[in-house]
């Protein structure tokens, strides 16, 4: 394997032991990835002001010949597009980064801070990354379906929705999510449920779903 470095990027409460962000850490150091998942401060309360330094500093750090993967969930995908559209032509690019099942822009939280809304700038987003994937799943209390294909289609991504998916977090099952550890190491698309059961991928049209 070619050196590759993973950022996994937390939400709002961090990621428990059962989440699929510690699992995912583990099975990557088995394949000799090196694996950044930085505890975000305080993150009971995500403070825009205070994750976005930690994010820069935890980009900077990979070294510039490595591959870059990251893999953020649900206010981690926030503070991604709040680090995208406000990119420095120097930063660190990544080279692929799967956001999963992010707030709703319109969400509201008394204990986040500027965390939402965040930009949904297609153009800020091809800077920051080679490539970007969107996985959500319905049911989510977080994001309604419509809001996530209007995601998709203003930040101009392909989007899998894992049917039943919920926040995609511990309490809707993931989790061990073999096919989270695929796209990491692979790149293999599309994202299938925790079972690799049936999912669907929008393109960047609304129109453009199909079954996969």
């Amino acid at each position: 394997m070619s050196d590759m470095h993973v950022l996994l990027v937390h939400g709002m409460t961090g990621a428990g032991p059962w989440h699929w962000q510690p699992w995912l850490a583990g099975q990557l150091r088995d394949h000799d990835a090196t694996v950044h998942a930085p505890v975000l401060p305080d993150p009971d309360r995500p403070d825009l002001g205070r994750w976005l330094p930690v994010l820069r500093e935890r980009l900077a750090a990979v070294p510039p010949e490595a591959e870059l993967v990251v893999a953020a969930h649900s206010c981690g995908v926030a503070l991604w597009l709040h680090h995208a559209a406000t990119v420095d032509p120097d930063d660190r690019r990544a080279d692929r980064v799967l956001l999963v099942a992010p707030p709703d822009a319109e969400w509201d939280h008394p204990d986040a801070r500027d965390i939402t809304p965040y930009p949904a700038d297609a153009t800020s987003l091809r800077r920051a990354a080679g490539m970007t994937r969107l996985v959500v799943g319905t049911g989510d209390a977080y994001l309604p379906m419509h809001r996530a294909h209007a995601l998709a289609e203003d930040l101009q991504v392909e989007m899998d929705v894992i049917l039943d998916g919920g926040h995609l977090n511990t309490d809707a099952g993931y989790g061990p999510w073999p096919s989270v550890l695929r796209w990491t190491l692979y790149g293999s698309v599309p994202l299938h449920d925790r079972f690799d059961g049936d999912a669907y991928t929008a393109g960047r049209s609304q129109e453009g779903l199909r079954l996969v």
